[in-house]
């Protein structure tokens, strides 16, 4: 095991696309202010159906930009949404619609579903000369057939809430992202209480995670704690994209 896998922080900004573009940058600047200089972007190809960005070339200008400053492209999703489903029953439903605010895009897709749609995001990226080795779903909800369609397409890694996991080694770190819950006071208040609490427990992990996305930074007691966090935890760690922790 060699130097960047020691005691090393990965900082993900979710749901980059044309319609979080300024949001993002705020963040990114922030966090460069704070110690962390490069990070893992998760980029959605058409976000809502409303954002393509094979439509936007200023946007993917920017892409770019970011990129040549050290920042990760990584593929997140098509749309960021799952289709409404009549079926699945209870337990589905509590997590495609509730948990995610129906935002699990590929929990429950099918093998060629979900083989269609990483492949034709990962082109609209790498067309666009933007390198992608990661794939990170919507929520984190990755199911079986989409996984085996990423190892197959060539993904290095995907990140699940509790660890990475290289997809050409099987090899799964486990560690458990620092993320926030924004859409009410109460999620707001149980997000900031929860990652302190989680922050000091995972102090000796050797990968922490903070997994960030562009709402949070609407609330400035997360937008602080996060920034702290942050702050203190690239101190003493190595601020790393999570390809450089699956390629170390």
């Amino acid at each position: 095991m060699n130097g960047v896998r020691q005691r090393s922080l990965a900082v993900s900004v979710h749901d980059v696309s044309p319609l979080t573009r300024d949001a993002v940058a705020l963040m990114l600047r922030d966090l460069a202010e704070a110690g962390v200089g490069v990070t893992s972007l998760l980029v959605v190809p058409d976000h809502h159906h409303r954002a393509d960005i094979d439509q936007d070339p200023a946007f993917l200008d920017w892409l770019r930009g970011m990129e040549a400053q050290g920042h990760e492209i990584v593929l997140h999703g098509f749309y960021h949404r799952r289709e409404a489903s009549g079926g699945g029953g209870f337990a589905r439903k509590i997590v495609t619609e509730h948990y995610t605010a129906g935002e699990g895009e590929f929990y429950d897709l099918d093998y060629e579903a979900a083989r269609d749609r990483m492949e034709d995001g990962r082109e609209k990226l790498t067309g666009a000369g933007l390198e992608v080795v990661g794939f990170i779903a919507p929520a984190w909800l990755l199911g079986d057939e989409a996984e085996q369609a990423a190892r197959n397409l060539g993904f290095a890694y995907t990140t699940r809430l509790g660890g990475v996991l290289d997809l050409r080694s099987g090899d799964y770190t486990a560690s458990q992202s620092l993320v926030y819950s924004v859409r009410s006071a109460w999620r707001r208040s149980v997000s900031l209480w929860w990652n302190a609490w989680l922050a000091s427990r995972l102090r000796k992990n050797p990968l922490a995670r903070l997994g960030l996305h562009p709402p949070d930074w609407r609330h400035d007691k997360i937008r602080a704690q996060a920034l702290r966090l942050a702050r203190e935890t690239a101190a003493d760690r190595k601020v790393i994209r999570y390809r450089d922790w699956v390629e170390g």
